[in-house]
């Protein structure tokens, strides 16, 4: 079998392609016709603005979101046995990681297709790259509790973590969430915890700051309906 799944990294906003994106990644592109995608309308204006060659109208695209089947799934690889390559193609960011392009690749794995990742940016990754903390030992645990009271339980269940174990302990929110996210980090968590705030990673408005929730009380930053990535370590 000489076709591929490629996992086709994007970048993480409104930034150049080339500037995230290595050219080889394009190359992969037009050698690519069938794509399964969270959003086809944002795929096919990522592949307009890395370059691709092919008519975007003479692209098959397979959606995978909370609307579509596991049952399909399956059905979504079969171009491979017509030796066509396929592409996964996230929202932001690379496929696989903290995405449903997982369920995919353990289905391709299973039909022994060739999974080929393609480097590109990871704001997982990125943030532990700036943070200064602890990147030997990390967990990204996804989003947290909506409701107060079960986040502020789950915020200082990580925290006790990040000193028992040494590890940095990474999450998410919605962006129109994040100041009550950082209002309940600066009240429940110790002055001596360390708090990076990573905000649009790669952008020209990128802004990563590490300091202790101590410090962190004196100026907080104002980051509203910005994406953001939390991490926490308390030694």
């Amino acid at each position: 079998m000489s076709a591929k799944l490629y996992l086709i990294p994007t970048t993480l906003g409104d930034s150049p392609v080339e500037n995230v994106i290595p050219s080889y990644v394009v190359d992969i592109i037009n050698q690519t016709n069938h794509y399964i995608v969270e959003n086809i309308k944002t795929a096919r204006r990522y592949l307009i603005k890395a370059g691709i060659k092919t008519k975007i109208d003479d692209l098959t695209f397979y959606e995978l979101n909370k609307h579509s089947s596991p049952e399909e799934y399956d059905s979504y690889l079969n171009p491979i046995f017509n030796n066509q390559n396929i592409g996964i193609i996230s929202e932001a960011g690379t496929p696989g990681v903290a995405d449903p392009g997982a369920d995919i690749v353990a289905i391709a794995h299973q039909k022994n297709i060739p999974v080929v990742p393609l480097v590109g940016p990871s704001s997982i990754l990125l943030s532990v790259m700036a943070s200064g903390l602890n990147g030997q030992s990390f967990a990204f645990v996804g989003y947290l509790p909506i409701q107060k009271p079960e986040r502020i339980k789950r915020i200082k269940e990580l925290e006790r973590r990040s000193q028992a174990e040494n590890q940095t302990q990474l999450f998410i929110e919605t962006p129109y969430r994040n100041q009550h996210l950082i209002e309940d980090l600066l009240t429940n968590c110790s002055l001596e915890t360390k708090l990076c705030i990573a905000a649009n990673i790669s952008l020209e408005s990128e802004y990563i700051k590490t300091k202790t929730i101590k410090e962190w009380k004196k100026s907080t930053p104002n980051l509203h309906k910005q994406p953001c990535i939390f991490l926490i370590h308390k030694y």
